[in-house]
């Protein structure tokens, strides 16, 4: 097993891209806290999961917009697991609307939860990697913050802030040992997708750009989500890993 021993925190692990990469980096032999907001029967659910492996694993309520949520899960994980080798920043949301008729409650919310939620969770993890000279950071981003996507400012804005707060991040915590990079999505099979009352016409627009002319997984997310997090990765860091069965060409 590519993680075994090693300890891990996930954003937003309840739902989707989250879950797949807590219960994949689970197989392979971390532990794993995972984080979120109102989904406490779905988090539950993947923490069970992950127990049933023969790991570890809490489940921790917050708001990852809040610098003191994020501290108190970081003790927690701490005092739970002794030691934390990997943080997985994957909480996020998207509140769209047109640039002109975006209120400031749209725009702050969604850069409150996808960028300033990112730094709160890494500023109370990378002190701790840093002392002992080894970690991984991921940060999951999206094609979107490479691209900007009409409708979502806010979202691309926020997505473009992770790419540069990665390769920043990299060159701080490199002379360390620890690595960080970035994932990004395509569209991807969620939970939020299949919800969406617009699902048809979102699949079939992002199928025009996709050559591989299929919709990503949350595994296809996972496995790379994995690979970072291994000593396979030791030498790659301040990376943007597109994950969009090439949507982005």
């Amino acid at each position: 097993m590519l993680l075994e021993g090693k300890n891990a925190i996930v954003t937003g692990g309840s739902q989707g891209i989250g879950t797949a990469a807590s219960l994949e980096l689970a197989r392979e032999g971390a532990n794993v806290c995972i984080t979120y907001r109102k989904h406490e029967a779905e988090a539950r659910k993947v923490t069970g999961e992950i127990i049933n492996m023969g790991r570890k694993a809490i489940a921790v309520q917050c708001d990852t917009s809040s610098f003191a949520d994020a501290e108190r899960v970081v003790k927690t994980a701490l005092d739970e697991f002794g030691k934390i080798d990997i943080l997985v920043n994957n909480a996020g949301m998207n509140w769209d609307g047109v640039s002109w008729k975006m209120t400031e409650e749209q725009w702050d919310r969604v850069i409150e939860v996808n960028l300033k939620g990112y730094f709160n969770f890494t500023r109370h993890v990378a002190p701790l990697l840093k002392e002992q000279k080894s970690g991984k950071i991921i940060n999951i981003t999206s094609i979107n913050g490479l691209r900007g996507k009409f409708g979502q400012t806010n979202y691309s804005a926020s997505k473009a802030g992770i790419i540069g707060f990665t390769k920043a991040l990299a060159r701080e915590l490199g002379a360390f040992n620890v690595n960080v990079n970035a994932v990004a999505p395509g569209l991807i099979e969620t939970a939020m997708l299949r919800d969406s009352d617009s699902r048809d016409k979102i699949v079939d627009m992002a199928l025009n750009e996709i050559v591989l002319k299929r919709v990503g997984r949350p595994e296809d997310l996972a496995n790379v989500v994995v690979f970072l997090a291994s000593e396979k990765a030791r030498h790659i860091t301040g990376e943007v890993i597109k994950v969009d069965g090439g949507q982005y060409i």
